[in-house]
């Protein structure tokens, strides 16, 4: 078996043999498209800290890819983030060395916002016309659109039911008050759509919520942040979102940047733009 000669051809062959997986592999592979920098930036030692594995697991990890070793492989993470991003992480590690220590809050400021245009620029990096034409076209053919997400992805849904609203779109936003979400999404029939927002670690009640779609048979347009989550094969429609981190508080300035163009895309194609 070749190996991966790039990043996009990597996620499709984990794609492919990621049910075939050992448990701890697919642990791997989750963080290897969770976190591409840190795969491509740390040691091998340092990698398998992170991910919670051995380092050995890293090795066979590679060599269930077609590499030699975990050297090698890291050559395609090195040459994606060089390609795509080459100098915002060497920034943001300089911001979070002395934005805590300093006292100076600007300095936290900076590092927020370089950290959010990092997220946008791999977002616009990152997205095809076909898959935001394929979810428009869903979502633009929807009776009713249904809003689903939990803990920091519930803003996103909130938002999006408030934007559509305003935009003349018929949505109903799940927000699963008093456990239930369930009877709230009992409704929707194949005439809708769902909009399932789930970053790690993944909402169970949005993956119950999305698996009760898929019964009804509700075409679902899923944002999350890793091809190998749970949500993943239950989507018609899907947008892996890597938010960046500053000191370890994640931002949503990604998701929100899509979230409104899906709004408005749907306004308009509905023709009310």
């Amino acid at each position: 078996m070749n190996a991966p000669a790039d990043f996009e051809a990597l996620k499709r062959r984990l794609i492919e043999i990621e049910p075939n997986l050992p448990r701890r592999l697919r642990q791997t592979a989750a963080f290897a498209l969770e976190h591409p920098d840190e795969m491509a930036l740390g040691t091998a030692s340092g990698v398998a800290e992170r991910a919670q594995v051995q380092a050995s697991t890293l090795v066979r990890f590679a060599q269930a890819l077609g590499f030699a070793g975990f050297t090698e492989m890291q050559g395609v993470f090195r040459a994606h983030l060089r390609n795509r991003w080459p100098n915002y992480s060497e920034r943001l590690k300089a911001l979070h060395a002395g934005a805590l220590e300093s006292g100076d809050p600007t300095k936290l400021l900076f590092g927020f916002a370089d950290s959010a245009a990092q997220s946008i620029a791999r977002l616009r990096e990152g997205s095809h016309r076909e898959d935001l034409a394929r979810a428009i076209d869903i979502l633009a053919k929807a009776e009713t659109i249904y809003l689903a997400g939990q803990r920091r992805s519930f803003t996103v849904s909130y938002y999006l039911a408030y934007a559509l609203a305003q935009l003349g779109v018929r949505a109903c936003l799940i927000d699963n008050v008093g456990g239930l979400g369930p009877d709230q999404m009992a409704p929707a029939t194949a005439r809708d759509a769902l909009i399932a927002v789930s970053f790690s670690p993944y909402s169970s009640v949005t993956v119950s919520l999305a698996q009760r779609a898929r019964e009804l048979e509700t075409p679902i347009v899923l944002i999350t942040d890793s091809a190998l989550g749970p949500l993943a094969g239950l989507a018609d429609a899907r947008f892996e979102v890597v938010e960046s981190d500053f000191g370890a508080f994640r931002s949503l300035a990604a998701t929100f940047c899509l979230a409104m163009t899906l709004a408005v895309g749907v306004a308009e194609r509905r023709g009310g733009g």
